[in-house]
């Protein structure tokens, strides 16, 4: 089932690809330090791989900060299970 989303997803993306290459308008486009005229597909194009490209940024920070946390946490753990292993020989013992 993963595979066909993914083959859906993949064949979506280069239709729309294709479709946005033959877009060929100029549009008037006003940002904060000036304005330009540019291609309609090169603008979409831009803005596309900006946003994909910040999304991957803050994924990736996300993940990262989740596997440090994860890590710290399998410290601990081995550490109270020794510590228990311990505890629990010496109850035995005594």
């Amino acid at each position: 089932m993963k595979i066909i989303v993914t083959i859906a997803l993949i064949a979506l993306f280069l239709i729309s690809l294709a479709l946005g290459a033959q877009n060929q308008v100029v549009v008037h486009f006003n940002y904060l330090l000036a304005q330009d005229d540019f291609q309609l597909s090169t603008l979409l194009g831009i803005f596309f791989a900006t946003g994909f490209g910040l999304g991957w940024l803050i994924c990736g920070s996300m993940y990262l900060k989740a596997s440090v946390t994860q890590r710290r946490l399998r410290k601990r753990l081995e550490k109270q299970n020794a510590e228990l292993n311990k505890l629990r020989l010496e109850s035995t013992k005594g």
